[in-house]
């Protein structure tokens, strides 16, 4: 079975602090649901139309732990506390 990954890219932080309190929250949240963060910071280079922007990538076992893991109620209430603190495209895609 396809892994599933949760991408997420940061356009801009506005609140630091917020952005620390989700992170406390969001990672055992997605962690409960076989979630391991294989990327999380600044792209070494970028390439092309790239942009230099924090990108994060979480991998599960499946497209549907990434789907349930982000639709739980304990990653709602991470997203409570980032309360836009911060500009992201997120995006859930499937391992080939």
């Amino acid at each position: 079975m396809p892994k599933g990954y949760l991408v997420s890219i940061y356009r801009a932080i506005h609140d630091q602090d917020k952005l620390a309190a989700y992170a406390a929250l969001a990672r055992p949240a997605l962690e409960s649901f076989g979630g391991q963060f294989i990327v999380r910071g600044m792209p070494a280079k970028v390439k092309e139309n790239g942009i230099m922007e924090r990108t994060v990538v979480c991998e599960f076992p499946s497209l549907d732990a990434a789907i349930t893991a982000v639709e739980s109620p304990a990653y709602a209430e991470a997203l409570a506390a980032l309360d836009g603190a911060a500009d992201r495209d997120m995006r859930i895609v499937e391992g080939v």
